[in-house]
């Protein structure tokens, strides 16, 4: 394995195979990051979801997908030509990757690939002990979904973060009050029938005990254009949390807590997960001032 990775990989705490995966992905989000920044990507867009708070903003938990914005709307945006920087700089860097780029339908506002690299490969080239190997299956993958959003809703604001690994440079991403609403968007709008993810509801506390404050237009802008907020009022704090209260009331705590598990260090965090909990957080939500 080149130097590089070797090196970002004593920035982790490797004991089970689950450590080198998520460490694994991880390096491979930020070599992705990297690209993109080489390849200009980040004039016409911004990183926002899990990741952008993991990597920028020092989230306590891995995230698998990396999550972008167009800047404004353009149906035309082509992703390939960004698919093919961040290829040729995980290559540089000593990962064997496929790319998979996926488009279902022209009209859809989501451009779509995939990164995948074979665990075991990974793991021979990384030296790996031999009985973290032999539970490693052959057709084993190490994956990133990489999505863009061609027809952003608007009113948000970006702003540019710093990195120095694996080497200094910068990225384009929302501002914490819009990653904010982004996620709020995801707790109250994914269906029922989805998988609980326990991340959206690990992100909310974050940004609750954080102090972030959520901006509320934004959050209003996303529902009205996934059509979960038709209402000809403006979306008011007291709707807002309204709907909070129950979507935490149909919440399957058991199930947010089985997705989050694998991706955190410690699961006796989530040992206070409760319906309860998380009404107890309503009101400590922050907005900002001229918002109602």
């Amino acid at each position: 394995m080149t130097t590089m990775i070797d090196s970002l990989l004593k920035n982790y705490t490797l004991k089970s195979k689950n450590d080198y995966e998520n460490a694994i992905q991880e390096i491979m989000q930020e070599i992705s990051l990297l690209g993109l920044w080489r390849a200009k990507f980040f004039e016409h867009a911004a990183f926002y979801g899990g990741t952008s708070l993991r990597i920028l903003y020092g989230l306590n938990r891995f995230s698998e997908d990396l999550d972008f914005s167009l800047l404004k709307p353009d149906p035309t945006f082509n992703l390939l030509p960004f698919l093919k920087a961040v290829e040729e700089e995980l290559e540089i860097s000593g990962l064997k990757v496929h790319v998979e780029h996926k488009i279902k339908h022209p009209e859809e506002s989501v451009r779509s690939a995939f990164l995948k690299t074979g665990t075991l490969e990974t793991f021979l080239r990384i030296g790996l002990d031999e009985p973290l190997k032999r539970h490693t299956q052959s057709n084993e993958m190490i994956k990133i979904k990489l999505e863009i959003d061609i027809d952003p809703p608007p009113g948000f604001a970006t702003e540019v973060r710093y990195l120095t690994t694996p080497i200094p440079f910068s990225v384009r991403t929302y501002t914490p009050e819009d990653l904010f609403a982004g996620k709020m968007h995801a707790v109250l709008c994914r269906p029922y029938k989805v998988r609980v993810k326990g991340r959206d509801w690990y992100d909310f506390i974050w940004y609750v005990t954080k102090g972030f404050r959520l901006h509320l237009a934004h959050l209003e802008a996303r529902m009205r254009q996934s059509g979960h907020y038709s209402s000809k009022h403006p979306l008011t704090k007291k709707v807002f949390m309204d709907f909070l209260e129950e979507k935490i009331r149909g919440l399957n705590v058991q199930a947010a807590k089985e997705d989050i598990r694998r991706f955190i260090k410690d699961s006796r965090e989530i040992d206070g997960w409760s319906e309860g909990f998380f009404m107890s957080l309503i009101p400590q939500i922050q907005f900002p001032i001229d918002q109602v």
